[in-house]
């Protein structure tokens, strides 16, 4: 029996006169959440809001990328790997006052993996083969195989516990466990949580905080320096570092997402599931330029689903290198010697619409006209996400660890990876550290080599903070703005 007990939660926060003058927070974010129910939308943004601070799971991911207990205390995995025993947070409430027992796991579990569940990542709970409740603080759910990062894959805002009594109310006022509960939402402006002074944890530094919605980067670069924001976790509007960087009110840190960002591509839609043409593509992009045009040279390239800081990085940028001439041969084999028409959808962010442009560009210089058409979050969540109804669009996969989006059934890619899942399956029942490295770097090979999608860059995070406010993450291992342990300094 391999038995796992993780450490307490971290210190309480330095707290005295000068820290108690200050116990709000205005975060400034690029994109308002269509929904607050991460269980059953697959927006980042829903993340960045109420994950870890409102809606908890049994496991949490820290700072660092590692996994965290957060309503599970410690948890016990059977020697054949199958069996999890995880042993819960007592006296822990709802921000209601109802009581968080082992059924709220069962139902929430059950629920994200039920013939109705509308969860993005319903894949996460696939595993499962039986969820037995114990005793109230006690749960052991049973797999059909050996998963090896089951305990990490709880701690994604997919797989948060929520209590039946109020989980249908979830997307417009989220009740959790977390050491914030929802306060207000302004619909086209913010979102406010409060402090849970019952908060079964260490209590967190501030009273409040405000998510302001400011997708515009002029509008961002306003509202800081008119002390209307006091930060951004991810700063809109990379053009303008240099005269944040040159002012003594604010604080920049660079660092880095979990977001892979690419041209995705309908792989079932002609012309596009041929291979040829998506090589092209593949051919054609000017990854440095695209960063350097749209990002301000913030982002770093990548020629496959997955990060370069990961630990089963493989580079396979001499795959498809930059090489016009080879495009048009591939696009004239393929029976598009003077090209071909297509669309384009770029959604919200500063990264696909400015991104979109230059990709535009690069492809009308092999013959590949596209119509951009701007749309809006709800749009493209609707059209390209769950409908399918797409050529080509540009978005980053915030999602960390997220290969396994290569193997879905009736995902947006429309790709069918015969051998992506039979390698998928492998990683799934291996608990071996380097054959798992080997298995993931095939993986990556594989959907590069199928020029899956036009693989781009690796998004960037860039954190503005007044000067003094401390505790927000450098980096984003995943889709989360954690704030147990932000304050203000003095």
């Amino acid at each position: 029996m391999k038995r796992f007990l993780l450490g307490a939660a971290t210190a309480a926060l330095v707290a005295g006169p000068a820290f108690a003058a200050q116990t709000h927070v205005n975060l400034g974010v690029a994109l308002e959440p269509p929904n607050l129910d991460p269980t059953a939308g697959a927006a980042a943004a829903i993340d960045e809001i109420v994950y870890q601070n409102v809606l908890q799971g049994l496991t949490r991911i820290d700072k660092n990328g590692e996994v965290q207990p957060s309503l599970a205390t410690s948890w016990e995995i059977s020697d054949d790997g199958l069996v999890y025993t995880f042993h819960l947070v007592e006296g822990a409430k709802y921000h209601d006052g109802s009581d968080f027992t082992a059924d709220d796991v069962k139902f929430s579990y059950e629920r994200a993996m039920g013939p109705d569940s509308q969860n993005a990542q319903k894949g996460l709970f696939e595993p499962i083969e039986s969820i037995e409740v114990v005793d109230p603080a006690t749960l052991k759910i049973t797999l059909k195989r050996p998963t090896g990062n089951f305990v990490y894959k709880m701690g994604w805002g997919d797989a948060v516990i929520l209590d039946e009594a109020s989980a249908a109310d979830t997307a417009t006022n989220p009740v959790g466990t977390g050491p914030f509960k929802f306060g207000d939402w302004a619909k086209g402006a913010s979102v406010t949580l409060e402090k849970n002074p019952d908060y079964w944890g260490e209590p967190v530094a501030l009273d409040s905080v405000t998510f302001k919605f400011i997708s515009d980067p002029t509008a961002a670069l306003a509202a800081l320096m008119a002390g209307d924001v006091d930060a951004f976790p991810n700063w809109p509007s990379p053009e303008t570092l240099p005269q944040i960087e040159a002012d003594p009110r604010f604080s920049v840190v660079r660092g880095s997402t979990e977001g892979e960002t690419i041209l995705s591509t309908n792989n079932a839609k002609p012309p596009f599931d041929q291979l040829k043409v998506r090589q092209a593509i593949a051919h054609t992009l000017d990854r440095q330029a695209i960063i350097d045009g749209a990002l301000f040279g913030s982002g770093t390239p990548i020629y496959t689903h997955y990060p370069p800081t990961g630990p089963a990085f493989i580079d396979l940028s001499g795959l498809y290198p930059h090489d016009l001439d080879k495009a048009r041969e591939l696009l004239a084999e393929a029976g598009f010697p003077d090209g071909f028409e297509a669309t384009l959808k770029l959604p919200p962010p500063v990264y696909a619409r400015r991104g979109g442009e230059i990709v535009a560009a690069q492809l009308a210089e092999v013959g590949i006209k596209l119509e951009i058409i701007p749309v809006e979050w709800a749009q493209w969540l609707d059209q390209v996400y769950k409908g399918g109804d797409y050529d080509l669009t540009i978005v980053a996969h915030t999602e960390p660890d997220d290969l396994q989006i290569y193997t879905r059934d009736n995902y947006y890619f429309n790709y069918e990876g015969t051998e992506v899942r039979a390698l998928m399956e492998q990683l799934a029942a291996e608990a071996d550290e380097a054959k798992r490295i080997e298995i993931q770097q095939a993986v990556q090979t594989k959907i590069a080599e199928d020029a899956v999608n036009g693989f781009i860059h690796q998004l960037g995070k860039t954190v503005v903070a007044k000067k003094g406010l401390k505790g927000l993450w450098d980096n984003q291992p995943t889709q989360a703005n954690d704030l147990s342990e932000v304050h203000w300094e003095e």
